[in-house]
């Protein structure tokens, strides 16, 4: 089996689909609003997955009060843990990381993060980015450039995890790699990443020798 290795300083990970599985999660909450409001259940679940809940109500339902309607959709994910785990090999990776080395940039709110980093019993982040902090979310670089930043690293020495395109570009847009999970969408939609795996048991991190990182991607 052949071993890609990227080298960097520092990792951000997105946390829906890359530390904690709660895709189905995800999915039945946005088709639940979608019907309740009118809405293709269908349309809006696709694109729902990697973008601000403010973005995607704004989007579709620009007649309603986004912010009302962000607070009681990201109440009830949070509230709604059937099928929500920690993705494989998370905790191990996480715990072989110096904690002033990675962080966690998410789409969704603080409440919402904190709250599935601690159902996968997923140590809280020295750097958590999520959409209270951002005035522009992922496609957009600001997210990602504000968990460089957070860290205390140069853009182009983070290395990202994501599962989405709208992650992969928002990191490509940042100046960092990013190598993607299938656990959201299937392989040929991540073809943009730097290299594509199935979980995060496929990866090991080590120190380079040089102050660095050597990710180690099977």
């Amino acid at each position: 089996m052949s071993i890609r290795y990227f080298d960097c300083a520092a990792i951000l990970f997105d946390l829906d689909g890359v530390l904690a599985n709660s895709t189905r999660v995800v999915d039945r909450q946005w088709r639940l609003w979608a019907r309740e409001n009118g809405l293709d259940p269908d349309d809006l679940s696709h694109l729902a997955h990697g973008l601000r809940t403010e973005e995607v109500v704004s989007r579709f339902a620009p007649h309603l009060d986004a912010a009302a309607e962000v607070v009681k959709i990201e109440e009830r994910e949070a509230a709604d843990l059937d099928g929500v785990s920690v993705i494989p090999g998370a905790l191990a990776l996480i715990a072989s990381l110096p904690l002033e080395r990675w962080a966690v940039v998410t789409s969704g709110t603080r409440y919402l993060a904190t709250s599935r980093l601690h159902h996968c019993r997923v140590p809280l982040p020295h750097v958590l980015v999520t959409a209270d902090d951002v005035m522009r979310g992922k496609p957009h670089p600001e997210p990602y450039l504000k968990g460089a930043a957070g860290l205390g690293f140069e853009p182009e020495q983070c290395l990202v995890f994501e599962d989405t395109p709208a992650g992969i570009e928002a990191a490509h847009a940042a100046g960092m790699k990013a190598i993607a999970l299938t656990t959201t969408y299937p392989r040929e939609q991540l073809a943009g990443a730097d290299a594509v795996i199935a979980t995060l048991a496929a990866v090991r991190a080590v120190p380079a020798g040089n102050g660095e990182l050597r990710v180690e991607i099977k």
